[in-house]
């Protein structure tokens, strides 16, 4: 049933009982074309600004031509699907980023791509949607009048702001009625995660030639690809006994599926259509506020961090945006560099932790995943400059409806 959804070869790279899975040489040509190996850089102007004993370090993913992580793992996919023959592939995206990469992707492998864009970010980001467009991909504001999922939540409410869980029923449901289609995940699954520890990978090596090594791994959690792509290979460390390294995932508060949520099986979309995941889930019918981290606007958490939140190896901080983008601010100051609004929420976590390191003179070493630049999000941080931001309170878990 998962290859009609999905390639076949991802299938097989969802269950893989291997430890190492060998990157395709066409993967890894597109991967040096796109900016891989990315930079590792030091935040010494934070540092001071802080006044923190704490070194800070940075993976810095933002120099893809998209300006994210996500390229890693859309272009292992669309690669996949191309091999297999597929003509077209479908995706949900939130803020666009996951969109932009994945339009790219097809474009470089001559893959049709089809995008339904959570509608608040589809209205919030237009230049991500100009941007998906520009790559040759359709892009639709979801909820979207072009499925049946779709069509109930407009009936329920024409102005809905549309969430990650809704565009994956909705991208689901085009993918079944499409034999020449497969569906493609940018986050949550095992084989996305997967993926994306080709930074992490990279990271121990260049922290290795600086003969550092993390004592905290931070990083911002929607579904969670950019926290595990950099925190799983340091993982590993920590689970073989080789370090005690902390691990910190952030999150909004108005979504707080980690920190408030209950670990149980639920459906990975809103309209029910995927597989039963075990994760941290607020209720897969949860309305998610219109934050402008659109990336994290998700009711649940890939299942492999939730084993390790489970467990205690994974720490879970939330934050209002107000916050995050405040600490957003600070970082653009210090270092020069405009974050995406889910990135924002891994600094904001990083600045507390150098100011906690501070506290009790602790030299500490940080690193974080920097996962995404800001520059196509910059309507977020016009709201918070001119004082237009809301910050949401959690809202009642929505997991009366649970299977």
């Amino acid at each position: 049933m998962l290859e009609r959804l999905f390639a076949k070869e991802l299938v097989r790279q969802e269950v893989s009982q291997e430890r190492f899975i060998r990157i395709p040489e066409e993967v890894r040509e597109v991967y040096v074309r796109l900016g891989r190996p990315t930079p590792l850089a030091r935040a010494r102007r934070l540092e001071e600004a802080l006044n923190t004993p704490a070194k800070i370090y940075y993976k810095y993913e933002g120099v893809s031509p998209t300006g994210s992580h996500k390229s890693n793992t859309a272009t292992a996919q669309v690669y996949y699907n191309m091999m297999q023959g597929v003509e077209r592939v479908v995706t949900e995206t939130g803020a666009g980023q996951w969109g932009s990469a994945l339009a790219l992707a097809g474009a470089m492998f001559g893959v049709k791509v089809r995008v339904y864009m959570t509608r608040s970010s589809y209205l919030q980001k237009p230049y991500r949607r100009v941007l998906m467009m520009l790559y040759g991909a359709e892009v639709y504001p979801s909820p979207s009048d072009r499925t049946e999922v779709g069509r109930k939540f407009l009936a329920e409410d024409p102005q809905h702001p549309g969430s990650l869980g809704i565009a994956i029923s909705e991208a689901i449901e085009d993918v079944l009625r499409d034999e020449g289609a497969r569906y493609c995940l940018g986050s949550v699954l095992n084989h996305v995660l997967l993926h994306q520890t080709v930074i992490g990978l990279e990271a121990k090596k260049q922290m290795e030639l600086l003969g550092d090594y993390p004592d905290i791994v931070v990083g911002c959690v929607g579904g969670g690809s950019n926290f595990a792509g950099l925190a799983y290979p340091f993982m590993e460390d920590r689970l073989k006994g080789k370090a005690e390294t902390r691990f910190i995932a952030a999150e909004p508060r108005a979504s707080p599926t980690m920190t408030r949520g209950i670990y149980t099986y639920d459906y990975g979309d809103t309209g029910r259509l995927t597989p039963l995941l075990k994760m941290h889930t607020v209720g897969h019918s949860y309305k998610v506020p219109p934050i402008h981290a659109g990336g994290l606007r998700y009711h649940g958490v890939a299942p492999t961090i939730s084993i390790l939140l489970n467990h205690g190896y994974v720490e879970a901080r939330a934050y209002h945006q107000s916050e995050v983008f405040a600490a957003a601010r600070l970082f653009a100051e210090t270092e020069g560099i405009v974050v995406a609004p889910e990135t924002a929420h891994a600094v904001k976590a990083v600045v507390d932790l150098a100011r906690e390191a501070k506290r009790a003179g602790e030299p500490v070493t940080i690193l974080f995943n920097l996962s995404g630049h800001g520059l196509l999000d910059l309507k977020g941080y016009e709201d918070y400059l001119e004082g237009r931001l809301e910050d949401y309170e959690p809202r009642k878990l929505a997991l009366d409806a649970r299977p």
